[in-house]
């Protein structure tokens, strides 16, 4: 890719970042090094200069998303003024910045960029995806909306998050959360569940294992090393409608 004074890579260089430019174009294989894996290397975020050619953005997002290499990394799109109603929502973009860049406005959208797909787990608080719960506070929030919880769905959460990839049986998380001497059945943590995937909507990796129990997803990279048959995704069969008795110009690519 020729580097232009005005472009991204010019930018974000001058911002401090180590960058790896490609056209749009080029199999993003390129974009790998060969020491990349020994060293721990990850790229933060990917950025398509498409200009006036959103649809070649779309195209070059798509076949990188096809390397692992580039799994649950943001990316955004660059465009002019006049293309901005070309961007769809079903691309697969993260964000979009406008050119002419504004420095700042680049840098900063590129931190929410990291941040939306980053993950962390520390005593008190837990990201998941668009999740964050903390555990202090008691509070849950989805890409920064705060969600209102039942004392025993925010216990649900909590658990699932604390152990995450584990897969845990119906019967170990009614004893965990509503502990030994709850005396409803098991369809209790089915009901549960299905509200915290109503109030949280696909943002919640959780899936529902036949014959097992639920496991909330571990990061994709694990996910393929385990595979797994018996995943049946969202939709719980066992899931009960009773209630509980408990509660109610030249496009360019830079990453």
């Amino acid at each position: 890719m020729l580097e232009r004074e005005e472009g991204a890579a010019s930018t974000l260089k001058q911002l401090g970042a180590t960058v790896r430019t490609l056209d749009l174009w080029d199999d993003a294989v390129e974009l790998i090094g060969d020491d990349d894996d020994e060293q721990e290397i990850r790229p933060r975020a990917l950025v398509f200069e498409a200009l006036d050619r959103p649809d070649l953005a779309v195209a070059a997002l798509r076949a990188m998303r096809k390397e692992s290499y580039f799994d649950n990394v943001g990316a955004l799109i660059a465009v002019t003024v006049g293309q901005i109603a070309r961007i769809e929502p079903s691309s697969g973009f993260d964000d979009f910045c406008l050119h002419p860049y504004v420095p700042e406005e680049l840098y900063g959208r590129i931190r929410a960029l990291e941040w939306r797909r980053s993950e962390f787990a520390t005593e008190e608080r837990h990201k998941v995806a668009g999740i964050v719960v903390d555990k202090g506070s008691h509070e849950v929030y989805v890409d920064g909306r705060p969600i209102a919880l039942t004392a025993k769905e925010f216990g649900l959460l909590s658990y699932l998050f604390e152990r995450r990839g584990k897969v845990l049986s119906r019967e170990h998380l009614l004893a965990r959360v509503w502990g030994n001497r709850y005396e409803g059945g098991p369809r209790t943590v089915d009901i549960h569940v299905r509200r915290l995937r109503a109030k949280l909507g696909e943002t919640l990796p959780l899936e529902t294992l036949r014959g097992s129990g639920y496991k909330l997803r571990a990061p994709q990279s694990d996910d393929r090393a385990r595979g797994g048959d018996e995943r049946v995704g969202r939709n719980d069969a066992a899931e009960s409608d009773e209630e509980s008795p408990d509660e109610s110009r030249e496009p360019k690519l830079a990453s």
